[in-house]
């Protein structure tokens, strides 16, 4: 391609069809009823992420915009991405997937506050007065569409609705190209435009038509915004910012850690479930090449663009690498980390119910020992109760896995732990938690 440049109009229709089909299927509800744990653990997971981005930004030295610039490429994650994890890696109906889920909604929120924020930064401003006048200026047209979501979806329902699926499709994209043009118009970005347009539209009757008919053209158009911006990057570039975009990749990974665990103590989740969080949502993509690709056509750095380019792709790379292993930072991980007075199992989070409750009969034992170690003259790491008839063998950690052999042959699905002070039950049959009894003591 001689002029990428061509491609520009092409691309920026993909870029507010992206936006504006993430704002039309926009869960609200979910949010609302998450309640403030979520919403907390999502404050927490951008805070963190976010200002670790600032800070990295900061430290390149590159200037005060671009580490604006780079805190949201560092902060926000790829919904995609992670969405495809859950599906693929089987992990819907696991306990952590509803926080999961919930963080990336809210970032995507959180997307529009900061386009409304960073449109006005890469105005080059002339003074800080008329910085302060385009911010509030963005934030006021930001304020006027939640407002016309809240109040006036009704009416832009009855603007844009048809019974014709051809019609419909063309008034939405028609009304999504208006308002992006008036918000670019108005020196705001046209990314907030699409975006809040369609959160409006996800207020109508019409939404899961307008997202059904969207999609296709939208998938077409983005995939020209992304080969767009990868013909703007020239691969001899990727050198010089091979070492910074490594080192956001260390610290990415760090936060994001840290938000897994947060996550996990704010709502009772086990190694495991804080592993799960972190990992699942590492991936940055489609959010930081659209910030970027702003960066870029404010003149700011050049260096954004490759920078940014290799930090996505290394990332999109490793994270679900990272999730579909995430079992093993859950076994470093400390209980301490989580809950002091609390020892959890580190292996499951999954709320599937067991159906072998039936075979609960003994909850206790004296026995300190496994006899069948013993008689081979192995060792053992931890002892494990069979609660149908009593036996107790070594954990799956050990050498030979006598509990888990035994459950095999004898067809005795449940064991619990032998170890002083823990409680905890396990079905090897369902592969899931066994919850005690109400009224229990939980340890």
């Amino acid at each position: 391609v001689e002029h990428p440049e061509d491609l520009a109009l092409i691309a920026s229709l993909g870029l507010v069809l992206l936006l504006f089909h993430l704002g039309v299927e926009f869960p609200l509800e979910q949010v609302i009823g998450g309640g403030r744990r979520l919403l907390l653990a999502a404050v927490c997971y951008i805070g963190l992420n976010v200002s670790a981005g600032l800070l990295f930004g900061l430290a390149l030295g590159w200037g005060g915009a671009e580490a604006l610039v780079i805190a949201g490429a560092l902060g926000i994650s790829s919904s995609a991405i992670a969405t495809k994890l859950l599906i693929e890696l089987r992990r819907l109906a696991n306990a952590e997937t509803p926080v999961v889920l919930g963080i990336i909604v809210i970032e995507d929120l959180f997307l529009a506050f900061y386009l409304a924020l960073l449109s006005p930064v890469l105005s080059d401003a002339a003074s800080p007065l008329e910085l302060a006048r385009e911010i509030a200026v963005s934030f006021g047209f930001l304020a006027l569409l939640l407002v016309v979501a809240r109040y006036g979806a009704r009416a832009v329902g009855r603007l844009i609705g048809s019974r014709e699926d051809e019609l419909l499709a063309v008034v939405a994209v028609g009304l999504v190209v208006f308002v992006a043009g008036l918000s670019e118009e108005l020196g705001v970005s046209d990314a907030i435009g699409a975006l809040m347009i369609g959160l409006v539209v996800s207020r109508t009757r019409y939404h899961e038509r307008v997202e059904r008919l969207v999609l296709p053209l939208r998938d077409v158009l983005a995939a020209v915004f992304f080969v767009s911006f990868g013909l703007a990057i020239d691969v001899a570039d990727l050198g010089p910012v091979l070492v910074p975009a490594l080192l956001a990749v260390c610290v990415t990974l760090a936060t994001n850690v840290g938000a897994g665990v947060v996550a996990a103590r704010l709502f009772g989740f086990n190694q495991r479930g804080a592993a799960n969080i972190g990992l699942t949502i590492l991936a940055r993509g489609e959010f930081s090449l659209i910030l970027v690709t702003l960066a870029l056509a404010a003149d700011l750095d050049n260096r954004l663009g490759p920078f940014v380019a290799l930090y996505v792709l290394i990332l999109a790379v490793l994270s679900p690498l990272l999730a579909s292993q995430s079992r093993y930072l859950a076994r470093v991980m400390p209980d301490a980390v989580l809950r002091s007075n609390w020892r959890y199992v580190r292996e499951e989070t999954t709320t599937t119910s067991c159906t072998h409750l039936d075979q609960v009969r003994i909850t206790d034992t004296e026995q300190r020992a496994c006899e069948e170690c013993r008689r081979l003259g192995t060792d053992w790491v931890q002892l494990r109760l069979c609660v149908t008839c009593g036996h107790v063998g070594c954990c799956d950690d050990s050498p030979h896995r006598h509990a888990r052999a035994h459950a095999a042959d004898a067809r005795h699905p449940i064991i619990q732990s032998a170890e002083p002070g823990e409680d905890w039950r396990y079905c090897l049959v369902d592969d899931t938690l066994v919850r005690a009894p109400l009224g229990s003591p939980r340890k």
